[in-house]
């Protein structure tokens, strides 16, 4: 007798139990009913979103930030960057930002977003001004602390908390926190290379175990090995546009590291 199909809830649950039962790092955010013949394809792919995160500062990374961003030690420029970025959207030959592996077919790609952001650097603790204010209440200020300590006033938090973002006016023991910029790339497709030792992905897909090859896509470290050197000011927005105009894999800055890409999301079109 065949069983009836799981509820997806149950599906997602299920396998993140077991995923995260040794303290995994993948988990299952997602679960569809899909058709018996469906075969997951990298063509049915709408769109990827990546983000790359940068550091910058003189100041050594924590032991929460290794590995996690590029660290920049040079100040960056952010208008600079994001004029970069206009320059690199649309529809373009991307020979230039194309690793020396590439398999894709055409170098052709229309990047549909690329942009910098500054955001606050993470992790974020909370100030004392920002804990009183969350745990205030009209009976006693400081419900929710043994300590009876008198936040500071608006106005002297919120210079404290400038100075801290920018590195400047920290007491004794306090790290000087980074200026951190998240770059965003998004398109329906990226050009990229297989890797030389892949990685093996397996699915049980109505009881056909697939391999997927690691695909890593290096353009994007490419185009913000660009941006950044924008940001730095060791290239301007015309050298960004004469290297895209060059179509050549040797025009282009250094690759940027691998440690501050993230994938964001992929959508599919399913059926």
């Amino acid at each position: 007798m065949q069983l009836p199909p799981h509820e997806p809830a149950v599906v997602r649950r299920a396998v993140n139990h077991f995923l995260q039962k040794n303290e995994g790092d993948v988990m299952v955010i997602d679960v569809r009913c899909v058709p018996p013949d469906f075969m997951l394809d990298i063509k049915l792919e709408s769109e990827r979103r990546y983000f790359y995160r940068l550091l910058s500062g003189p100041e050594p990374l924590s032991s929460f930030e290794k590995d996690r961003a590029w660290h920049v030690p040079e100040d960056l420029d952010l208008l600079a960057m994001q004029k970069a970025c206009r320059v690199l959207v649309g529809c373009h030959d991307f020979s230039s930002f194309r690793a020396a592996g590439c398999q894709a077919k055409s170098p052709i790609r229309t990047l549909d977003e690329l942009c910098v952001s500054e955001v606050l650097p993470t992790p974020y603790f909370p100030s004392i001004t920002e804990r009183a204010q969350n745990n205030f209440t009209e009976e006693n200020p400081l419900a929710c602390s043994n300590n009876a300590e008198v936040p500071d006033s608006p106005s002297t938090a919120n210079h404290d908390r400038l100075d801290g973002f920018n590195g400047a006016g920290q007491g004794f023991g306090v790290r000087r926190r980074h200026r951190c910029f998240v770059v965003t790339a998004r398109a329906r497709s990226f050009l990229y290379h297989q890797m030389a030792n892949p990685l093996a992905i397996f699915g049980d897909v109505h009881g056909k175990v697939c391999l997927w090859p690691t695909i890593e896509f290096s353009q994007v470290r490419l185009l913000v090995g660009v941006i950044k050197c924008v940001g730095t000011g060791d290239l301007t927005v015309s050298d960004v546009e004469r290297i895209l105009n060059a179509k050549t894999v040797t025009a282009a800055s250094p690759m940027a590291p691998a440690c501050g890409l993230y994938l964001g999301n992929v959508n599919y079109d399913l059926p």
